[in-house]
């Protein structure tokens, strides 16, 4: 038989439990045509390369980042960040550099939320260093904002307006008076004032992008969409289209339709139905509904099974877990799957009691990928369920460092030294994933499935990990023994997430019939060292047979 590719003498991790490792294959049309050993590979005619025991993988899936967002960054004004020890010292150092930039339409800033020390700064603070512009001033994780009166009255919000989720995403008030201060999807309209886009400014990202993924080996991104912006989101899928319509998108792109506020439900499920028909050709796809469930722990919108210990309140989440089950049930009908950011133990909680009451009511015919992203902390209980439900258990592996003091102020130490409990959900039999959840392109450091890998395996940056010196760690992140192997998390990077996004039929591993896209390495993953893991990159990309990098 005649193949397009044959390599034999390499050492193969296959992805493929039935035959995890091989010395050969062969490639016709862009597909394997034989995986084995070197003596099989003699029955193939063409030219054959040997690769002198070359390490080969399948390429990288990344099953949560944010494609599109990330240009909304890209363009985005975050603003001068500054440091501060106080409400006072926030409004000195915005109202000095006003007075030494004077006339600008509109000031931006960022600042932590500890910076105000539990002091609350109001539109009134704002308006009065500020009275002629508009002044946005982000919260570091750009999960909350304050602003000044000009840009609540352009956006028209007042006293009346109502909470999109409240608890969670909303609009701080004193006396039924908005203050300035919002949280969540509350705040998000306000991230990218100004921001315009045409097709030039949206394909020079994606174009780094595309660069940035065959250089690094990853063929598959799943987009986990752009909150509160369906326009501009849907702007980006309409050029991806055309890319792949003009043969310019190598990479495989599983989008998703977003929906923050239970009142629009209905509107959302439509639209993912739209969104299916009209963004589908080879590389392009989106059969997934995102839901933020919960917020971050730094600002107390994650939501917890046991309260914060400095607020001794628990958050809140977009759904119970009976209207879930409903959200659920409807996209069980249609086909579609589901995506849900959990950072905190009852954000997770509700998404497994949701699951747990769609199929008591639907039995087998429930078909759903259930999928819940970040899993920063999870209550006790709660770590056998993903595998009893096949709940599918993402994680950002790269977060995995760093020290737990830093959030025992808000979780007690206990709790704190109990996060990314990554390893114990993989022993019970569940499906876990990883990702690099990125919101803005930059340098692609951080995106980097070899640095998610390293600090999956090691629960540290160190002097020999590849990012900056201020992102170092001393000290393994607890609990030691949640590391992960090297398999485990090549695996976790292929085959399960092909899984997740229901395309293990032609990705994720190397077998007989799949789309042969595979990196070649001089380094043997399986055996390098675990610090400095990150530095490692193929010196062979290929995506459907065809070397690309």
């Amino acid at each position: 038989m005649k193949a397009d590719k044959i390599i034999k003498n390499a050492k193969i991790f296959t992805a493929d439990k039935n035959q995890p490792m091989a010395t050969a294959l062969a490639v016709k049309d862009g597909k394997f045509v034989y995986v084995g050993n070197d003596d099989g590979i003699a029955t193939y005619e063409g030219e054959v390369t040997d690769v002198g025991g070359k390490f080969i993988m399948p390429s990288i899936l990344d099953t949560h980042v944010h494609v599109t967002s990330s240009i909304g960054f890209e363009y985005a004004d975050l603003g001068v960040r500054f440091d501060c020890d106080g409400k006072q010292g926030a409004l000195d150092f915005m109202s000095n550099y006003i007075k030494e930039n004077p006339g600008l339409s509109r000031y931006r800033f960022m600042m932590e939320q500890k910076c105000l020390k539990g002091e609350i700064l109001t539109k009134e603070d704002l308006d009065a260093i500020c009275p002629n512009s508009e002044l946005v001033l982000l919260e570091g994780e750009c999960h909350s904002n304050w602003v000044n009166s000009k840009v609540l009255e352009r956006h028209g919000i007042n006293d009346d307006t109502p909470d999109p989720v409240p608890g969670l995403s909303y609009f701080v008030r004193i006396d039924g008076h908005v203050t300035g201060n919002s949280f969540e999807s509350a705040s998000w309209p306000f991230l990218f004032d100004g921001v315009e886009l045409n097709d030039e400014k949206i394909e020079g990202p994606l174009s780094r992008l595309i660069d940035y993924c065959v250089h690094t080996g990853v063929s598959v991104l799943f987009d986990a969409g752009f909150p509160e912006h369906e326009k501009i989101h849907e702007r980006i899928y309409q050029q991806l289209r055309k890319m792949d319509q003009e043969g310019r998108l190598p990479v495989y792109i599983d989008g998703s339709y977003m929906l923050t506020n239970p009142s629009k439900t209905k509107q959302a499920l439509e639209e993912l139905k739209r969104f299916n028909r009209e963004y589908n050709t080879e590389h392009l796809k989106v059969h997934t509904l995102k839901i933020f469930m919960d917020g971050t722990q730094k600002i107390h919108t994650a939501a917890m099974v046991t309260p914060y210990e400095d607020t001794h309140e628990t958050g809140f989440t977009t759904f119970d877990a009976e209207g879930l089950a409903e959200v659920l049930k409807q996209l069980n009908d249609m086909g579609m799957d589901f995506h849900a950011h959990t950072v905190g133990e009852r954000a997770s909680r509700i998404v497994l009691d949701a699951v747990e009451l769609a199929k008591k009511e639907l039995g087998d015919s429930f078909r759903v990928r259930v999928t819940c992203a970040h899993l920063e902390i999870q209550d006790d209980a709660d770590m056998d369920r993903f595998a009893k439900l096949g709940v599918i258990a993402n994680f950002t592996p790269w977060w995995h460092a760093g020290d737990p003091k830093l959030l025992s102020p808000l979780l007690g130490m206990e709790r704190a030294s109990k996060m990314f409990r990554c390893k114990t959900i993989w022993d019970s039999g569940a499906l876990v994933t990883w990702s690099s959840d990125n919101v803005a392109y930059v340098d692609f450091m951080n995106w980097s499935p070899f640095l998610g890998m390293e600090v999956g395996m090691t629960r540290q940056r160190t002097d020999k990990t590849r990012v900056p010196e201020y992102s170092r760690t001393v000290a393994v992140y607890p609990p030691i023994n949640e590391k992960m192997s090297v398999e485990e998390m090549i695996l976790g990077y292929t085959i399960n997430g092909a899984k997740q996004l229901g395309i293990e039929g032609s990705k994720g591993s190397i077998e007989i019939g799949k789309d042969a896209d595979f990196l070649v390495f001089d380094n043997d993953l399986l055996t390098a060292e675990h610090e400095g893991f990150s530095y490692n990159k193929p010196t062979e990309v290929y995506f459907g047979g065809k070397k690309v990098n």
